[in-house]
């Protein structure tokens, strides 16, 4: 019998009686990267949520190192040794990036700890040297609000590495970073598995399954599928265990009627953000804005929605010149925008979702 640094046997777990785990059995060796896979809904996440003590199993058993364990909430997770990086970031916005990577495990002050004095200068220090290690430039001194998405999953790759777990599951970690710093990710999680730390990787990202991972777990619809040596399977035969069918064209094109030009984009610039964008847009048309991440793309798109302003060029309507001060001028243009950080910035979490939906139109339904 092989050794399981884990293992999940027999994990069923439903959400008002829509069953979103059925019989799913996991497990995971010492120093392997191990590749969870599966369609938007298949169950990946909630297995992992299980496994972090965030929801209970309705049945089922974790063992770690062969013993069986209750984990309750992530902190006895992580005195188990198990971290995770989650796809939803859930940063505390106005503390610094140090407070953030030491949440929970503050560094007191010599002598002064049953005071809660924390010694920031130390998590400072500490911080930037894990920061070092790992070829990241950001200041331990920054509030957590100021950052972009990309360095604010940096800072959580870095605190789960920094807990010195024996399994650390990583949630899509490269959904929201550069080519540089999923090399820079590649190289940790490399670094890891000869420590013998063991990997779980849930990704979308065939590409990097395929060069980073051991073995493959495949979940469908919340059923276990099977276990692969990524030696033993290809692109092809995963997307068919994935789906439950062949794949013969993913994205299929439908006939459109390119008309007018709606937006004319004209010699737009912004600072250092991007510089002399040209664009046309016709309606029924589907426009493309490709860049890696940094090169400017929502910035451009949040300029255009009147959340900043460009330092030069013009953005024309319908023909018609306009000039969005403010995102109520760019609504007024028919112009919407949805986010890239939605949680965020797109919607107020604490309104229904009548309320959210109904927020820019108040003046359409209300007499007051």
């Amino acid at each position: 019998m092989e050794d399981f640094i884990l293992e999940m046997i027999n994990i069923n777990k439903s959400f008002s009686k829509v069953k979103v785990l059925n019989d799913v059995t996991f497990r995971v060796k010492p120093g392997e990267v191990h590749a969870l896979v599966g369609e938007n809904g298949a169950g990946k996440s909630t297995l992992m949520k299980i496994l972090m003590g965030i929801h209970s199993a309705d049945e089922g058993e974790i063992l770690v190192y062969g013993k069986t364990v209750n984990i309750r909430n992530p902190k006895e997770a992580i005195g188990y040794g198990i971290s995770m990086i989650h796809q939803e970031l859930n940063p505390v916005l106005d503390m610094e990036v140090s407070e953030n990577i030491f949440m929970g495990r503050e560094i007191p002050i010599n002598g002064l700890g049953k005071l809660g004095l924390v010694d920031l200068r130390e998590q400072r220090r500490q911080t930037e040297r894990l920061f070092s290690e790992i070829g990241i430039q950001i200041n331990p001194r920054a509030l957590m609000r100021n950052l972009s998405v990309a360095q604010m999953q940096l800072v959580e790759i870095v605190k789960a590495i920094s807990l010195s777990s024996r399994v650390i599951v990583m949630d899509e970690p490269t959904s929201a970073i550069t080519q540089k710093e999923v090399k820079t990710l590649i190289d940790q999680i490399n670094r890891l598995r000869k420590q013998n730390v063991a990997v779980i990787y849930i990704s979308h990202k065939m590409d990097e399954i395929f060069q980073i991972a051991d073995r493959i777990s495949v979940l469908r619809d919340g059923d276990f599928i099977g276990t692969y040596p990524v030696t033993e399977i290809d692109h092809d035969h995963l997307i068919k265990l994935m789906v439950g069918r062949e794949i013969k064209e993913f994205i299929p094109k439908s006939e459109a009627h390119i008309g007018e030009v709606v937006m004319d984009i004209r010699d737009l610039s912004r600072g250092n953000h991007f510089t002399n964008i040209n664009f046309q847009l016709h309606s029924g048309e589907i426009l493309g804005i490709a860049g890696l991440v940094g090169a400017g793309r929502s910035e451009l798109a949040e300029c255009i929605f009147g959340i900043t302003q460009p330092t030069s060029g013009e953005i024309w309507i319908n023909k018609k010149r306009v000039v969005h001060h403010h995102p109520q001028d760019a609504i007024r243009n028919k112009v919407a925008l949805i986010t890239e950080d939605r949680k965020l910035t797109g919607l107020n979490l604490k309104f229904s979702v009548k309320n959210n939906i109904t927020i820019v139109s108040l003046k359409d339904l209300a007499r007051m």
